[in-house]
């Protein structure tokens, strides 16, 4: 009959110190705990496995042929064990020192990830950078379902009082349209010259991230018309160039949609659009947290993309 037992990695520790040292009081020291609870724990084992493992008399201890043929497989497990511990132990290690950064659209804006990465790894050399891009269903790219440890985010944020945030830049709303459009001969256009324009709207999960870039709060309680959803800079520009809306896009994100067939043109009645870095507030006293968001305070602002 084959017997299950659990046995711990403790006791296969005593038992191998024994068997190693054939002295109990030597395996005791050796391990920092006492004689007699040593032998205790031996003799729980042999209970267990319902052998003798050892032979005691008073010339010394041996070990039996159940404990010899035990001490090979023993070792196997222990030596297993350590390296579990230590590869459990540098997954932990690799977690600390790990920041994953998410982001919908990159920072570009003048160099200004380059020079928040170089303010960071000089403070913290040991430390890995691991950037996540995420769709635009997600307004905080990542931070809400735990995928991000800090994100590059656009204000407002839903749940807002989940989450700490510096902001990076502040930009103006322009309005891209393709350039074959009625208002692109103009410089500047006022916003209630497109109001009754159809729109680019965000997923309707981007919550009040979709109504901001929709400006609902400068329509004076006029609903938008949506002339198409859209979740990427390429969808973007995709829809502006089939004619299916216009949309409102941050000076510095322009150029990512300024291509052939489309152009982009400021807002008059608009307030600017905010561009930060956001984490959860409970993780706001994570070293490498803080330390990111230093080096966000710290890196130069970038220029306003229209001066």
């Amino acid at each position: 009959m084959v017997m299950t037992m659990d046995v711990h990695v403790r006791d296969l520790r005593y038992f191998v110190t024994v068997a190693e040292e054939l002295h109990f009081t030597r395996a005791a020291e050796r391990l920092y705990v006492s004689q007699p609870a040593l032998s205790k724990q031996v003799r729980a084992l042999e209970r267990q496995l319902g052998v003798e493992l050892f032979r005691r008399d008073p010339h010394g201890v041996t070990l039996t042929g159940a404990g010899t043929a035990l001490l090979p497989h023993a070792r196997q497990v222990l030596d297993a064990w350590t390296e579990g511990s230590a590869a459990v132990e540098s997954a932990r290690a690799a977690a600390r020192s790990t920041l994953v950064v998410g982001m919908s659209t990159s920072p570009g804006r003048g160099g200004l990830l380059p020079a928040i990465r170089s303010r960071f790894t000089s403070a913290h050399p040991e430390a890995v950078i691991r950037l996540r891009q995420v769709s635009w269903e997600d307004p905080t790219a990542g931070l809400a379902d735990g995928e991000a440890d800090v994100a590059f985010v656009w204000l407002p944020l839903p749940d807002a009082e989940r989450y700490e945030w510096t902001v990076v830049a502040e930009e103006p709303r322009l309005v891209a349209l393709p350039d074959t459009h009625p208002l692109a001969v103009r410089t500047e256009v006022d916003f209630a010259d497109l109001a009754d324009e159809p729109f680019l709207a965000l997923p309707a999960t981007a919550g009040p991230l979709r109504d901001y870039w929709l400006a609902l709060d400068e329509r004076g309680g006029r609903p938008p018309r949506i002339g198409a959803e859209i979740a990427s800079t390429e969808e973007t520009y995709e829809a502006l160039v089939a004619g299916l809306g216009v949309c409102l896009v941050a000076a510095g994100n322009a150029p990512l949609i300024s291509l052939g067939g489309v152009v982009t043109r400021r807002v008059r009645g608009l307030s600017p659009s905010r561009y930060a870095l956001a984490w959860r507030k409970e993780d706001g006293g994570r070293p490498l947290v803080r330390a990111y968001a230093e080096a966000c305070r710290e890196a130069p602002r970038p220029a306003d993309p229209m001066t």
